[in-house]
């Protein structure tokens, strides 16, 4: 049946199409879609309301019928592929992300950001302890749902904050500069899990020895990669479209396969690529042919994942995954709320900010793999997919209503009136002016 594998795919990339094509009218993330798009379909068994239309038609040649045209929807010769393009949609998102992620910015945005950036990473990770706790997860699961409560959608918030015109806010810098500071502390996690979770170390000693060589991996990688760059800026130079990119994919493949082969997640080593291409002169141009990529791959990434879920196992996690979301969003808005403050802006700006930060989405998911590959509990598994799912969908929903709910809530900032002149007043400075 390897002969359909062509066909399936494009059945996949059409479906794909179709839901973002939906998304985008009714003005939601597409993320959301592409996951349950692909576990609707994803399973070989079609869901009971159709077995049981089909039993009672009772026409054998209609069961038939359908079961051959159901198994073109469960992508079973396709799906090992699919998963490999989902595993490239992951490095096309860290390295994109890696493209736009800059220290020199994070540093100029002060110290307002990094302390608020340091408390929404501290509530979101005490916020995770404490629904691990309530679940009674073993301390490995526990890193990766702290993890993954902590991991803002960069995706979904940067979308977000275009659709509703707010990219020239005020806020909006605060809330960039602090999905960069959580971007930087989840680089650090996921190092963390990885020596944790996928070495198989056992020992406090084997751990922190492969979390500290990935991070040390990190940091001559930041090193010594920002010296190579004139090198690299020199290979580019002048170069057809075609070399330009196999240049660029060669050593970001490269890179990322390397970093797999010492424990450090392949996800990271793109991230790393990115950041010593963000100084490349030809930083224009290298997003410009990443981005198409970086949007078709990504796209596959959420619908592999929605593949890879059993849409019949998540009703142990639905009532954990809402109480999750119910403290994600509170938490946010108290992170809002410090944040606000420390940046000088406006009280009802915490709705603002913290509604945004809200959203989860691909670093969530990329931490629940890591937890999948490592062989960790199921449950991780469908409470990611549930989680994800309410919350990419409420935080926009709740970021575009923020300022409806703070005047509902506390009343409409109203401007401080100004003084009513009297007649007398008008009538001593016609004296002055003659005078």
């Amino acid at each position: 049946m390897t002969h359909i594998i062509i066909l399936e795919i494009g059945i996949a990339v059409l479906l794909v199409a179709l839901v973002g094509l939906l998304a985008n009218r009714l003005r939601f993330s597409v993320i959301p879609f592409f996951i349950v798009i692909g576990m609707l379909l994803g399973n070989k068994e079609y869901p009971t309301f159709v077995s049981d239309f089909l039993s009672q038609i009772g026409n054998p040649s209609l069961t038939s019928g359908f079961n051959v045209v159901w198994s073109f929807f469960t992508f079973t010769e396709s799906k090992p592929f699919i998963e490999f393009m989902g595993r490239l949609g992951v490095l096309f998102l860290l390295f994109y992300l890696g493209l736009e992620f800059s220290v020199g910015r994070l540093v100029k945005s002060g110290k307002s950001i990094v302390t608020g950036g340091a408390l929404y990473v501290l509530i979101n990770f005490v916020s995770g302890l404490f629904i691990g706790w309530l679940m009674n997860l073993p301390f490995k699961e526990l890193m990766v749902l702290c993890g993954l409560m902590t991991s803002s959608s960069t995706a979904i918030v940067a979308k977000v904050l275009t659709d509703l015109k707010r990219t020239a806010n005020a806020e909006t810098e605060v809330i960039m500069g602090m999905i960069m500071f959580d971007d930087l502390f989840i680089a650090m996690h996921i190092s963390f899990l990885s020596g944790l979770i996928l070495t198989g170390g056992t020992s406090f000693f084997a751990v922190a020895g492969t979390s500290l060589l990935a991070l040390g991996f990190i940091l001559a990688f930041l090193v010594l990669g920002r010296k190579l760059i004139p090198f690299i800026d020199k290979l580019l130079q002048d170069k057809s479209s075609e070399l330009f990119i196999l240049i660029i994919f060669s050593l970001l493949f490269v890179i990322a396969g390397f970093s797999e082969t010492i424990h450090v997640a392949e996800a990271i080593g793109a991230l790393m690529a990115g950041l010593v291409f963000a100084d490349s002169k030809y930083i224009k141009k290298i997003e410009a042919m990443v981005l198409p990529y970086k949007d078709f791959f990504g796209a596959m990434f959420f619908f592999s994942f929605g593949l890879s879920i059993d849409i019949y196992s998540l009703g142990g996690a639905i009532g954990w995954a809402a109480v999750a979301a119910l403290v994600t969003i509170i938490g946010n808005v108290a992170s809002g709320y410090f944040a606000s403050r420390f940046s000088k802006l406006k009280p009802r700006t915490s709705f603002d900010i913290g509604f945004t930060l809200s959203a989860r989405g691909e670093f969530s998911i990329i931490m629940a793999n890591i937890g999948k590959a490592g062989g960790l509990l199921p449950v991780i598994q469908s409470f990611v997919v549930v989680y994800v799912l309410i919350l990419s969908i409420v935080s926009p929903l709740l970021t575009k209503e923020s300022r409806n709910i703070w005047n509902g809530l506390f009343g409409k900032d109203t401007p401080p009136s100004k003084p009513q002149k009297t007649l007398s007043d008008l009538e001593a400075a016609a004296i002055i002016e003659k005078s």
